[in-house]
């Protein structure tokens, strides 16, 4: 037996204050668009927002169902709508925000497994890190500058041909 050893290199931050100026505005946008999430059952709003590469923004937040795996997560509507709108164009940086009106959301949480997924496709089909901005309500800011530091093992295009 070999034992392989994954690390990934997370930058925290003490508050959002701390990030570049760019980074806090797209935050920023990310906790707005949280505010227009859909979610009755959960209580629990999830923002995120995108730079694409030609300088423009896009928005999404967590969309619930009833019939739960019809909904869709922040970090998806946001990537879907960025590959539908400006298909050829990278996203260089997506901001995630979190709150819940039943807690305060005090530390970053990271997005689930299938939105790391959806952010792989995406680095590989343009061939560019996306860097990764994680906040909760209060607490530290977290960031990674590829998905490959939240998904080290993603599954691959290559994976279809064997």
């Amino acid at each position: 037996m070999k034992k392989i050893t994954i690390t990934s290199e997370i930058e925290e931050y003490s508050s959002a204050s701390e990030l570049q100026q760019e980074d806090q505005a797209l935050l920023s946008k990310a906790k707005e668009a949280g505010n227009h999430a859909y979610a009755p059952y959960s209580a629990f709003h999830v923002g995120a927002a995108l730079r694409l590469e030609n300088g423009v923004v896009v928005t999404g937040s967590n969309q619930e169902n009833v019939a739960y795996p019809s909904g869709l997560c922040a970090e998806r509507v946001a990537i879907f709508s960025a590959g539908a709108n400006y298909p050829n164009v990278p996203v260089v940086t997506i901001a995630i925000t979190c709150s819940s009106t039943k807690f305060v959301v005090n530390r970053p949480l990271s997005p689930c497994g299938a939105c790391r997924q959806v952010i792989a496709e995406y680095e590989r089909k343009s061939g560019k890190s996306i860097r990764i901005i994680l906040a909760g309500e209060s607490g530290v800011v977290y960031a990674v500058n590829s998905v490959k530091d939240l998904l080290p093992l993603s599954f691959e295009a290559d994976e279809l041909k064997h």
